[in-house]
């Protein structure tokens, strides 16, 4: 397990950097504190106290995951419950199960979860509203999608964190991983991201 005395402090927190928008997350994770590093090898992934996997494109990611040689390895991090937090596509690549897979695409798993891929649609039908999360208290959390994934079903180890006003889970939580269909990073609204940093602190300690 990656930690260390200081990790309370200035947690190491890796950023999967194969694809997507990484750059936004380093830059936030920096602003909370953490000292934030890309991750594209195996060496790097040792490194850290835990993990983002940002939005961009889940079958890239995933086909990448494995020519890079990180696929396993990542597997195996999340499964000794280093935290992860994913964003869009980083929610499909954590999702057990992906109802709309394209051919050959696999997903790391972990999520006790179930999501559907572009579930609003292509980027054409991206939008943005307020979501009101009780566990972040106000004002509300406004939330930007963007081709984004819906989770279709909770399982039992995870629960639902936000929902649309429709009802559907755009947010789970599950032990050390947190997971949302919206982009935060695109916003001034870092609470997710001080959540997981909270997690993240508290397994390194």
């Amino acid at each position: 397990m990656a930690g260390n005395a200081s990790a309370s402090d200035r947690p190491k927190v890796g950023v999967l950097a194969l694809q997507g928008d990484f750059r936004e997350h380093l830059m936030v994770l920096g602003k909370l504190g953490a000292d934030a590093m890309p991750v594209r090898r195996e060496s790097e992934l040792a490194a850290i106290d835990g993990l983002v996997i940002p939005g961009g494109e889940s079958s890239v990611m995933d086909k990448l995951s494995r020519i890079f040689g990180l696929a396993g390895p990542l597997q195996a991090r999340i499964a000794s419950g280093m935290p992860v937090y994913g964003t869009c596509a980083g929610l499909i690549m954590l999702a057990d199960t992906v109802l709309d897979a394209i051919n050959g695409q696999q997903s790391l798993g972990g999520f006790d979860i179930a999501v559907r891929r572009n579930a609003f649609g292509n980027q054409l039908n991206s939008f943005e509203t307020d979501l009101d999360i009780s566990e972040l208290g106000e004002p509300a959390v406004h939330a930007v999608f963007i081709r984004a994934p819906v989770v279709e079903s909770v399982g039992p180890r995870a629960h639902a964190f936000a929902t649309l006003a429709d009802g559907r889970v755009v947010a789970v939580e599950q032990g050390n991983l947190l997971g949302t269909s919206f982009h935060p990073e695109m916003t001034d609204d870092y609470r997710f991201h001080a959540r997981f940093l909270d997690t993240v602190r508290a397994n390194a300690s």
